[in-house]
């Protein structure tokens, strides 16, 4: 196992990763955005806030998630802030 000092940060998932053990399943990540606005699909019925519009949801517009902190619904390799 390499040292610590060449391991690198995921700019996805923001881990700490090995280089030499990066695999195609390595980073898991949302790879859209957290939003605030009505879904397309109005058959799904979202939590809405006290002081959140009536048509308002928050959700990551690629999986359809609610919770800011849900687990990414892709994976891939880690990519490091040094790769172009």
């Amino acid at each position: 196992m390499e040292k610590k000092e060449s391991w690198k940060i995921c700019k996805r998932c923001k881990e700490t990763y090995d280089p030499s053990s990066n695999t195609s399943s390595s980073c898991r990540f949302h790879p859209s955005f957290f939003v605030c606005r009505r879904h397309d699909d109005q058959k799904r019925y979202y939590e809405l806030g006290p002081n959140d519009p009536p048509y308002a949801a928050k959700f990551y517009d690629c999986c359809g998630a609610e919770d800011p902190e849900a687990s990414g619904c892709t994976t891939n390799f880690h990519v490091s802030y040094d790769d172009d």
